[in-house]
């Protein structure tokens, strides 16, 4: 599938072409839409770049909440590591 943004959003947006899909696709993989693999598909760019690229933005690589926490906790609790 082919998106066609307009050189009118892009000027708007005050990005290069470029800067735009990699905006595009950092909120993507922040959000949780795409892998890291296609979003740095997405960025045209390598994965490593794009992580770098994450770092840089302080956008962690992984998402670890409270329900993850909570799991890992009973789980210990259960191996009687806790």
């Amino acid at each position: 599938m082919t998106i066609i943004i307009s050189d009118e959003i892009i000027q708007a947006s005050q990005l290069t072409p470029k800067e735009f899909c990699q905006e595009i696709a950092l909120y993507l993989f922040e959000t949780g839409h795409l892998t890291v693999g296609y979003a740095s598909q997405l960025a045209d760019m390598p994965t490593d770049v794009f992580r770098q690229l994450l770092k840089q933005r302080h956008i962690p690589l992984y998402s670890y909440d409270v329900e993850d926490f909570e799991l890992d906790l009973k789980n210990l609790r259960e191996l009687g590591r806790l």
